[in-house]
């Protein structure tokens, strides 16, 4: 019996690594070092991609032999993108925006197998945001600090109260890591699964 490759989630998304760990045991988690780079006119499911195969194929560069995935996420409110807001502010300003409309979330895993080769698939999640007020989004951020996260607001937390709806194939995207793609993406690649 071989033994089975390493796995590495080039992440250091403590988000991203709980998901994974529904999947898998063990696995190691290395920093990707890539820039979230925005390109004039590419589609957010064309970036999300992009970015989850750089972050693959940079950790993948520097631990040949391995199986390596990379993810990204990126929100998109009627044709902006929307960041990890980094302040308070922005987080203010990204959620009062929200408010009332939709936003989707392009929700991209890219798995480089033992051989090099990338393995990508995008889910996308529609959000339908309550209209909220300023006191809503105030005691919101306050709360749960949002700041690294893409739409300003954390689903598998306080955030869920900020919504009417989600939409979506695999409720696992919204978090960062879709699992029914990733385990498919996995058992591609060699590795065994339930």
């Amino acid at each position: 019996m071989s033994t089975p490759p390493i796995v590495i989630l080039a992440s250091t998304s403590h988000y991203r690594a709980g998901l994974l760990r529904r999947l898998i045991e063990r696995f190691e988690q290395a920093s990707p070092g890539t820039e979230e780079d925005h390109r004039e006119g590419e589609a957010p499911a064309t970036r999300a991609a992009r970015l989850a195969e750089a972050k693959a194929r940079a950790v993948a560069a520097q631990r040949p032999g391995t199986v390596v995935i990379g993810s990204d996420q990126v929100a998109d409110l009627d044709g902006t993108v929307l960041d990890k807001p980094g302040t308070v502010h922005a987080a203010h300003r990204q959620l009062a925006a929200s408010s009332g409309h939709d936003v989707v979330f392009h929700t991209a895993v890219c798995v480089i197998d033992v051989q090099g080769d990338a393995l990508v698939h995008v889910d996308e999640t529609r959000v339908t945001f309550r209209p909220l007020s300023l006191a809503d989004i105030e005691r919101y951020v306050e709360r749960e600090r949002p700041l690294d996260c893409a739409g300003s607001f954390k689903c598998e937390g306080l955030g869920i109260a900020l919504f009417d709806r989600i939409v979506n194939e695999d409720p696992t995207a919204l978090v960062g890591l879709p699992l029914i793609a990733t385990s498919r993406l996995l058992r591609k690649a060699g590795i065994e699964l339930p």
